[in-house]
């Protein structure tokens, strides 16, 4: 995972992927007014006092403040990794559609060390490294060839003139799909709690990582009270 400095606020991702804060609206300013009007205040300034206050109020979980802050993220994922991300409803989610344009050839291949075996038992999983180097090799080969040959078809079948949204259908998992996500603070932390998390799944573990750092930016007094109460969302 790197920045790419031709882009500001886009993180690179995986092979093909990105995380790109395009817009936010609020501060860490503007949380605090959300919760001063019970009281017909507002503050002009964030002081020690404003940050007393932002503490209070994750410690407490009053919810609705935090949801003054929004973003707008311009996300590249691959699709099981966006599937999972769309199972946070409390956000407003736009996609590339394989109906009307033609995908890329964009697919996921894992790192050696992202190749893992799980271990446990359901509810007790845990996700170890491959041991052997070669099982690692012939896994990451695998998994490039059978992409490689569904997205041949793809293409085989839109020369033949069918329709993208019948050639679409062999399309795997692992191809990379492009999102508008628009959420709030409030339901973003939600998001950051669960999805990075370390029994989360790595893949989009690393993508809810690219958001925090970002999210970061816009409001750092947020984030570092989320952190001092348990990273658990108000």
């Amino acid at each position: 995972m790197s920045n790419d400095p031709a882009v500001a606020n886009l993180i690179n991702v995986h092979n093909h992927g990105h995380v790109h804060l395009e817009d936010s609206m609020g501060s860490d300013l503007h949380i605090v007014n959300n919760a001063r009007v019970s009281f017909d205040q507002e503050s002009e300034e964030f002081t020690a006092k404003e940050r007393g206050l932002l503490n209070f109020l994750m410690r407490e979980r009053h919810g609705s403040p935090w949801e003054s802050v929004v973003f707008r993220f311009d996300v590249k994922a691959p699709i099981f990794v966006i599937r999972e991300w769309q199972r946070h409803r409390m956000g407003s989610f736009n996609e590339q559609s394989a109906r009307y344009s033609v995908v890329p050839d964009h697919y996921y291949v894992p790192e050696t060390d992202y190749v893992r075996q799980q271990l446990g038992k359901p509810g007790a999983y845990h996700f170890d490294p491959i041991d052997d180097p070669a099982v690692a090799k012939s896994t990451i080969e695998l998994i490039e060839s059978t992409q490689r040959d569904a997205f041949d078809a793809y293409h085989r079948m839109l020369e033949n003139g069918v329709a993208k949204e019948l050639a679409r259908t062999v399309l795997p998992v692992g191809m990379f799909s492009r999102m508008k996500w628009t959420v709030n603070l409030r339901a973003l932390f939600n998001f950051v709690s669960l999805r990075h998390h370390e029994h989360a799944q790595r893949e989009i573990r690393d993508y809810a990582a690219a958001v925090e750092d970002l999210a970061k930016t816009v409001v750092p007094v947020a984030f570092e009270v989320f952190e001092a109460n348990g990273r658990v969302c108000p």
